[in-house]
């Protein structure tokens, strides 16, 4: 390999405390070979990158193969992505997967069991280092890079006893079944909070429009809508205890700031200004939190924006089933976002808490399902958002409520970033044993 990236990025600060072994003295290539036969169906591989595991893509019929010659996949051995490689899709054949085939991009390579814990390998090829190095020895285009097999096969690795591997993965998988606890503790209290709305709104959920047999006759005057979804379906419908208002009667000031002024700005127009933009990528889906938001100046902003003052809210139209929204309660001055969001503020006759919950929960993600417009990027019209409904309790219910939902939302943050935590001190201590820091 003649490389100038390989020549240069090819050494690693491994511990000097274990020897350094040659990755071919534990691994040997198989090349079991298969013809794949019209008439018979086969189970095919994918290998998720940054060890996210080896799953099964699809069972497909031979016919449908147009890649005859692969090569036979069993339970235990150590397969990789030649062009994922780079991004660390390492991983190990489940039982699932046993006599699944793979293309010649998907190398096969049995363990020698006496030397190396098959685990203990993956997690050594999907540190950062070794992808490091996976992407100085691949070859090709930019997104069709290949991983060079025979140099994979030559590099050395530090290769503790099995006991002291052993040991290092016992304590990395005590770390990570932790952290899967607290995410399966963190999901529970998040269906806990749709089952407590629904027991505190009283709502009935999934209620259906009848379907008729046969002709049917309409009266024009009860007639909302005239597409053939909702003439020929079941459109999911809500019923509660309280009052169902429409967003439009609980909206004071909507695009317009309260002195009526419109919030639309074209940024361009202020090329030097600076401004803190918010797109549909800055918004987490379904939390209504904000991801790395930069300052950037109105020359650099390509879009259509909208002002976000104070107290307002912003609800993404595009593709609303991600559930993106963001209520403004900082003192960020000249915050503006894409012209894909709708900008609003509440009247005084709803909790801004309460509301923010609604809006992301279920009663709000029901009644959108069926109304966005655009097959590739489907987006709700304003109409639409304005004619959906929540139930509004009198205020007091509705500070109880979110209060209520404020402190589980508290426990869920805390227990993800326990389990964060987890998973960051498992492979930061495997790495630690491993390399010199």
């Amino acid at each position: 390999n003649w490389s100038v990236q390989y020549l240069l990025q090819n050494t690693f600060s491994y511990n000097d405390k274990y020897d350094l072994v040659r990755i071919g003295d534990f691994l040997t290539r198989n090349k079991t070979t298969i013809i794949v036969e019209d008439d018979k169906t086969y189970k095919r591989v994918t290998i998720k990158i940054n060890n996210g595991g080896v799953y099964l893509r699809d069972i497909e019929k031979g016919i449908n193969i147009g890649t005859k010659n692969q090569y036979l996949a069993q339970t235990g051995q150590f397969i990789f992505s030649r062009i994922d490689a780079r991004n660390g899709a390492f991983g190990i054949i489940p039982e699932q997967l046993n006599s699944a085939i793979v293309t010649n991009d998907f190398p096969i390579f049995d363990i020698d069991p006496k030397r190396v814990n098959a685990q203990f390998l993956v997690l050594i090829a999907t540190t950062p280092q070794f992808i490091q190095f996976a992407q100085s020895c691949s070859s090709g285009t930019t997104n069709r890079q290949r991983i060079d097999v025979d140099l994979f096969l030559e590099q050395k690795i530090p290769l503790p006893t099995l006991d002291e591997q052993n040991r290092l993965i016992n304590s990395y998988n005590k770390k990570i079944a932790l952290a899967k606890q607290l995410e399966t503790q963190a999901l529970a209290f998040e269906q806990s909070i749709e089952e407590y709305l629904v027991e505190q709104l009283g709502i009935e959920r999934n209620k259906e429009i009848e379907k008729k047999e046969g002709l049917a006759f309409v009266s024009f005057a009860n007639t909302k809508r005239w597409d053939t979804l909702f003439l020929v379906s079941n459109i999911p419908t809500i019923n509660s205890d309280f009052p169902l208002i429409n967003i439009s009667n609980i909206i004071d000031f909507f695009n317009k700031d309260i002195s009526g002024e419109g919030l639309r700005i074209n940024s361009t127009n202020f090329p030097q200004n600076e401004y803190y933009y918010i797109g549909m990528e800055n918004i987490e889906k379904g939390t209504g939190n904000i991801i790395d938001v930069k300052n950037v100046k109105g020359k650099e902003i390509k879009s259509q924006t909208l002002k976000v003052p104070k107290g307002f809210f912003i609800y993404g139209k595009l593709r609303p089933y991600l559930n993106k929204y963001w209520f403004n309660d900082t003192e960020f001055k000249n915050i503006i976002c894409s012209s894909e969001f709708f900008v609003f503020k509440l009247k005084t006759n709803i909790n801004t808490l309460f509301f923010k919950y609604i809006i992301s929960s279920f009663i709000i993600q029901m009644q959108i399902s069926d109304k966005t417009s655009g097959a590739r990027m489907p987006r709700i019209n304003e109409d639409t958002f304005m004619s959906l409904q929540i139930p509004l309790p009198p205020l007091p219910s509705q500070q109880e409520i979110a209060t209520h939902i404020s402190t589980l939302k508290q426990q869920i943050t805390h227990l993800k970033e326990q389990a964060r935590q987890n998973r960051h001190e498992a492979i930061t201590d495997f790495e630690k044993e491993i390399f010199t820091v």
